[in-house]
């Protein structure tokens, strides 16, 4: 059975999407068969393997709103062993629909059940907001990993998306756990960098990863692309960040 694993941070422009995206693309480098889900009503995930969000005839829309069957909705990317679930601007309104569902919050847990044979890991990329999508996913998943911006403002709001986590798993989720903290857009010469690594590695003893993901500019352009950075430039150093990140996920050692 698959591992389900939450990319989760409400604040924005930290690394969360370039996260799923080119973790998931390393995994499937490994060998490994991963399945992305984009709920994220942006989209960018979607974009960054490369597909259009205009040509889509379902989205994890579908899958939320109208009862749909992941089966149906998944997509196989080129790219080896990910697929995927994509996301488009269908979703904006999502939350207000899913207000009157029976077990809203349990929506995305019931859908991904039917595939959770199928792969080694399922990751979900949130919206960056603590709001019902964002609370299904922590619903359905068994781990929780926070990409963290190396900047001071990225430390703020961290209180309350622990306070969230804990919230959910009180109440609908007891086995939920966080996988780890990663630390994003690093820069070693800058002093506020060091500053940030040191709070947080004093928030989350042990649980934050060896590997840094860096600054640079290919990481932010192998989007426009349509393709994760490992191969838009394999040799970059964005792409040989994200492949050890993939090796010590899978090592599981913090």
């Amino acid at each position: 059975m698959s591992k389900v694993i939450s990319c989760v941070n409400q604040k924005g422009g930290v690394g969360k999407t370039t996260t799923a995206v080119n973790l998931t693309a390393g995994l499937g480098k490994m060998g490994k068969k991963v399945l992305l889900i984009d709920i994220d009503p942006q989209g960018n995930s979607t974009s960054g393997y490369g597909i259009n969000k205009r040509d889509l005839n379902k989205s994890s829309y579908n899958l939320l709103c109208e009862g749909a069957a992941i089966g149906d909705v998944v997509v196989k990317t080129e790219f080896k062993g990910v697929d995927l679930v994509p996301a488009n601007m269908n979703l904006v309104g999502a939350e207000i629909e899913m207000i009157e569902k029976d077990n809203r919050e349990s929506v995305l847990k019931k859908a991904i059940a039917a595939v959770r044979e199928k792969y080694d890991y399922i990751f979900l990329d949130c919206p960056p907001s603590l709001g019902l999508i964002t609370l299904n996913a922590l619903n359905a998943s068994d781990t929780v990993l926070v990409p963290i911006q190396c900047e001071y403002f990225a430390l703020e709001g961290l209180s309350q998306l622990m306070s969230t986590i804990r919230l959910v798993k009180q109440r609908y989720n007891s086995n939920l756990e966080l996988e780890g903290v990663l630390l994003t857009m690093y820069d070693g010469r800058l002093n506020l960098t060091q500053q940030v690594v040191a709070e947080v590695k004093k928030f989350f003893p042990k649980k934050v990863f060896s590997t840094v993901i860096p600054r640079t500019v290919r990481l932010s352009e192998a989007p426009s692309y349509g393709q994760p950075i490992q191969y838009f430039d394999r040799s970059s150093k964005g792409a040989l960040a994200y492949d050890a990140l993939a090796e010590e996920f899978v090592k599981g050692i913090r």
